[in-house]
């Protein structure tokens, strides 16, 4: 079976696997106070062009997620997000397990825009009954999104003016920020980030780590005690030192942005071969993440052969899907899903 349903079905870059033997039996401090974690913050913070910045090392996304929810709100606030953003679908409802609602707006590819959410605000202010509905206090959004669009500068910068006017936090989901990186048209980097939110992540999971998300945090506010959050929330990983190494591996010497690349040039070339076979696209994806409309009986044809995730039912007899290359995936295999369409 060749897999193309997810970014993380392999373990991780063989660089790291060294360089975790290397250091297996050295001993350090635990929960990320650690030269490695030490070294790759300032790592991030020199890419970040900021060193005022706060960096921590998480396990995984989910957790990431609501723990930096959990410090960035009060009890009565609620995130606001896309109906498909990550928060709201694929986290088995985590963020209102640890106490705060996640209201969703409408979105045809998983953006919010700046009109939207002051909509959004102006209207909850302006209902007479607001005290007894969850106050809006900061937005989710992900770069990319669950359907592989991208912001731009111009669309995040206008975002921000709204957050700042409004009073909200802005947090970005970067799971997948290495692909929306590399991705071809991309005007967004890790300095633009750093200043234009108030705290995002560094995807390592799905980008070439065993696991790990390096959050950075540029308010003040959310930086304060951020560590006794972590620790109430199960996310102070004891053994820390096996996250930093990881991040300074990946981010020391370009790693991190030349495995993205790859994996978003296979995904062109797939895109590419699946236009070229006659089969239209659900959604307009520059990442690592493809959105084709397929037949069901080809469906269940490359099913025996190639696994993929699905998206969407588009009518009675086809449905979109999802085939997501990663910073592993063989060449060769692309080119089998390929030659596969072709003789469909």
């Amino acid at each position: 079976m060749i897999r193309f349903n997810c970014d993380y079905g392999e373990g991780a870059h063989p660089e790291i696997l060294r360089r975790l033997a290397e250091t297996n039996f050295e001993q350090t401090p635990g929960y990320g106070e650690d030269e490695y974690c030490a070294r790759a913050a300032e790592k991030i913070r020199e890419l970040c062009g900021n060193a005022a910045l706060g960096v921590h090392f998480l396990v995984g996304g989910t957790q990431t997620n609501f723990t930096l929810i959990a410090a960035a709100l009060r009890p009565h606030q609620c995130a606001l997000a896309s109906a498909s953003a990550h928060i709201a679908v694929h986290e088995t409802g985590a963020v209102e397990a640890t106490g705060h609602k996640v209201c969703v707006l409408p979105s045809a590819d998983g953006k919010l825009s700046a009109a939207g959410i002051r909509e959004a605000i102006e209207n909850y202010w302006n209902d007479e009954t607001h005290e007894h509905i969850a106050q809006p206090k900061l937005v989710y959004i992900s770069f990319p999104t669950e359907l592989g669009a991208l912001y731009s500068r111009a669309e995040i910068a206008a975002i921000r003016e709204v957050c700042l006017e409004k009073n909200l936090l802005l947090y970005v989901d970067g799971a997948r920020l290495g692909y929306g990186l590399a991705a071809r048209g991309n005007d967004v980097d890790l300095p633009f980030l750093a200043a234009h939110c108030d705290a995002f992540y560094i995807g390592g999971t799905k980008v070439g780590a065993l696991f790990g998300e390096a959050l950075v945090i540029s308010a003040p506010a959310l930086k304060e005690d951020f560590r006794c959050v972590m620790k109430q929330r199960g996310a102070m990983l004891a053994k820390g030192r096996l996250l930093g190494l990881q991040f300074l591996t990946l981010l020391e010497n370009g790693l991190y942005f030349e495995i993205s690349a790859r994996a978003v040039r296979l995904a062109e070339k797939l895109s590419e071969g699946f236009r070229a076979a006659g089969f239209p696209l659900f959604a307009e994806s520059p990442t690592n993440q493809i959105f084709p409309i397929l037949p069901d009986a080809l469906l269940r044809r490359l099913s025996e052969k190639f696994s993929f995730a699905t998206t969407a039912r588009v009518d009675a007899e086809r449905t979109a899907v999802r085939f997501c290359t990663s910073w592993a995936t063989r060449e060769e295999d692309v080119d089998a899903l390929l030659a596969a369409l072709k003789n469909s």
